[in-house]
């Protein structure tokens, strides 16, 4: 995978972690991220509960592992990597915080056409 593809990715989970955990989640404590892809480096915070602490860094480990060239969307992985019971985890993430940036994205669209009107 292209370190920009694999930026992009790292940055949908970490904004899908976050959201996930701030709406359901307490006891966050913030942890620091080191590690390399390929020719760059990565360091960043991240506040989450400590079972996402381990979920997303079982996911980043994924990511940082993923054989493919072009990724693909995990369910749709010819060879699916993650265990069964994690990948429903994560799907159950994704799926709540895509729906709420969804929604503030719709959010935001109206708000811009009623202020312009």
């Amino acid at each position: 995978m292209k370190i920009n593809q694999f930026e992009k990715e790292l940055n949908t989970l970490k904004k899908f972690f976050h959201i996930y955990c701030n709406d359901k989640h307490q006891n966050q404590y913030s942890k620091e991220y080191v590690f390399s892809y390929k020719d760059k480096h990565f360091k960043f915070n991240i506040s989450l509960c400590q079972e996402c602490h381990f979920l997303f860094n079982y996911a980043l480990s994924k990511l940082k592992e993923c054989p493919h060239e072009e990724k693909p969307k995990c369910r749709k992985c010819p060879n699916p990597c993650y265990e069964s019971h994690l990948y429903k985890q994560m799907a159950k993430i994704m799926r709540y915080s895509g729906m709420k940036l969804g929604l503030t994205k719709a959010a935001k669209k109206l708000k811009k056409f009623f202020k312009k009107n």
